[in-house]
């Protein structure tokens, strides 16, 4: 299909497609798929873009990356834990190959659509149904990092391109502390219910124990260094005062 377009009419191309079902990739249909969206997909994305002149902005993630060292900068060798963080690590090196582009490598990613946010929320108010049976949620402990909200990737997205920031790889998370999914759990339901004790928190092999099918390996640490992304004059917001706004929307 690639042939079928006049490249001529655009300048830049951001790339928001992937594959990012974690534990299905580790299947065998999941697994052609995600290499399929993840490294095929940016591999003819770049090639397209490079005979073209034109800029590729690529969106990335933390599962690069094996999570041992507890802050990730952009000069970190790949080290991916699962298929998904494989096949990530491939779209990033085809991407790094075309002459204008960005990578903008993010983590624990909210949005419009399903999300961990959205799901928390629903668990609040089921927890605080008297008619509801459900008493208390278990939430892993022990995968640290930040949030990220598509709002603010877009924004970071389109200030380097507006201010011709140099190419290359940047880190794009929201800011501030580093904390758990539990914690980030426990935040959802105190703001919707007031019922932040109803989250128990666990152990990812607890967590996982009973599980039916494959299971990804996740990285520890997902924490994501800033630096980079601020000295081209971009300050990211802190993710809590975001998951403050996006919780707020639900109530509008």
């Amino acid at each position: 299909a690639y042939a079928q377009y006049d490249w001529s009419l655009y300048g830049t191309v951001i790339n928001c497609g992937a594959y990012t079902a974690v534990d299905k990739a580790e299947t065998p249909e999941g697994r052609v798929t995600a290499w399929k969206a993840n490294a095929t997909g940016p591999a003819l994305l770049a090639r397209t873009c490079a005979v073209h002149g034109i800029t590729l902005v690529h969106v990335s993630s933390d599962y690069v990356f094996d999570g041992t060292a507890e802050v990730h900068d952009e000069e970190e060798p790949f080290s991916p834990l699962s298929v998904y963080g494989q096949t990530k690590a491939a779209g990033d090196i085809a991407v790094a190959g075309c002459p204008r582009h960005y990578i903008m490598r993010s983590s624990w990613v909210i949005g419009e659509g399903h999300n961990f946010v959205k799901t928390m929320r629903g668990l609040s108010d089921r927890v605080a149904d008297p008619d509801d049976k459900l008493e208390q949620v278990t939430v892993v402990d022990d995968q640290l990092g930040r949030l990220t909200f598509t709002r603010d990737m877009a924004e970071a997205i389109f200030h380097v391109l507006g201010t011709h920031a140099p190419y290359g790889t940047y880190d794009c998370t929201g800011s501030g502390a580093v904390k758990s999914w539990a914690d980030i759990a426990r935040a959802v339901f105190e703001a919707a219910n007031g019922n932040g004790g109803k989250v128990v928190p666990v152990s990812t092999a607890d967590y996982y124990a009973n599980a039916a099918g494959p299971v990804a390996p996740r990285p520890v640490h997902s924490a994501l260094d800033l630096s980079r992304l601020e000295s081209t004059g971009f300050k990211p917001r802190d993710w809590e005062a975001c998951l403050s706004d996006y919780l707020d929307s639900f109530f509008c």
